[in-house]
């Protein structure tokens, strides 16, 4: 994937990131601005992703 992607809608706000993946890293960036913002390994981009599928971070927006 070296495209951005954008997560689908869920009709509760227009702010999201885009992801893609270059050289065998994940980027994370802005649309707005278009700023990388976060450049990481897959493999800390999964745990995070399961760490927000579980609600560990929902103390944040709360």
């Amino acid at each position: 994937m070296n495209d951005w992607q954008k997560p689908s809608p869920t009709g509760e706000s227009d702010e999201s990131l885009e992801v893609r993946t270059v050289d065998g890293m994940v980027e994370i960036r802005d649309p707005g601005t278009g700023d990388i913002i976060v450049r990481t390994t897959p493999r800390k981009w999964e745990a995070f992703l399961l760490g927000v599928k579980a609600g560990e971070f929902d103390h944040f927006v709360a």
